[in-house]
């Protein structure tokens, strides 16, 4: 096999959340055009489908499977309905996510313990559920969870987003030990990137500020993170479990501004 013929992805069959918009629409595309069939899931059944003609498109094979991963019975579901399908699973990509910025004091308990369920207790459920049908059905697999540079660099405003993300990371790394050698877990530490989520709070002044504060001078495009996708998920990273891979622009803290809880800003 050739190093460039180790980025396919022909025979596998992957599972993204979060499928029908943004990262994970475009995670699906790239998988799709690397030789993979997927399974598309999120809750608006209109935007997985219109992922799932793009797939079909390039001659891949593709199941819409409406899921809110709140729930815990549509998660097992997601993966059985996969299984019977496609009969194995050999990726799963935990991408759905989310919580806007907010102050701590405008932040109720129930908030937190939500955002931490949606990023980390989602991604933890799924991997659970899928890593041993991965092993049965094709010998062994790989996870990647979308995780945030938020998680790592501490910024005013994120500290239910962010501490739900840092615990992702580690979750990574700690199912990256248990699930060795037979699945591989990795997670992308995502900068700014330009998706619905973003453009909510996205105004040409705001944009060139987080432009100005990146090094490399734009915002992230979806199919940077694809990219990055391809490879943990590819035998090209047959070698790597447990890694953070940063695709952010070079950030060294975040680059949206946001103000103190005392006067100032971050």
């Amino acid at each position: 096999m050739s190093l460039l013929e180790k980025f396919r992805l022909d025979g596998k069959v992957a599972v993204i959340t979060g499928a029908g918009k943004g990262i994970g629409a475009a995670i699906a595309r790239a998988f799709a055009e690397a030789g993979a069939d997927v399974v598309l899931a999120a809750r608006t059944v209109a935007d997985l489908e219109a992922v799932a003609a793009d797939v079909v498109a390039q001659a891949r094979r593709a199941l819409v499977v409406q899921t809110d991963v709140m729930d815990s019975a549509q998660l097992h579901n997601l993966a059985q309905q996969a299984m019977a399908e496609f009969g194995r699973i050999d990726i799963l990509v935990n991408n759905a996510g989310g919580f806007p910025p907010k102050p701590v004091a405008q932040t109720t308990p129930k908030e937190f313990v939500g955002a931490f369920r949606f990023n980390v207790g989602t991604a933890f459920e799924m991997s659970q559920v899928c890593a041993p049908l991965m092993v049965e059905s094709a010998g062994g697999g790989a996870i990647l969870n979308i995780s945030s540079i938020a998680g790592h660099k501490p910024t005013p405003c994120f500290s239910a987003y962010g501490t739900a993300k840092g615990a992702l990371s580690l979750l990574t790394r700690e199912l990256a030990q248990e699930f060795a050698p037979k699945v591989r877990v990795n997670a992308i530490a995502v900068g700014s990137t330009k998706t619905d989520a973003l453009n909510t709070v996205l105004t040409p002044e705001v944009e060139q500020t987080m432009v100005d504060l990146t090094p490399m001078a734009r915002l992230g495009e979806v199919e940077d993170i694809a990219l990055g996708a391809l490879y943990l998920c590819s035998p090209a990273a047959d070698y790597v479990t447990g890694d953070i891979l940063g695709v952010n622009g070079g950030l060294e803290r975040l680059n949206m501004q946001m103000p103190r809880a005392w006067g100032g800003m971050g």
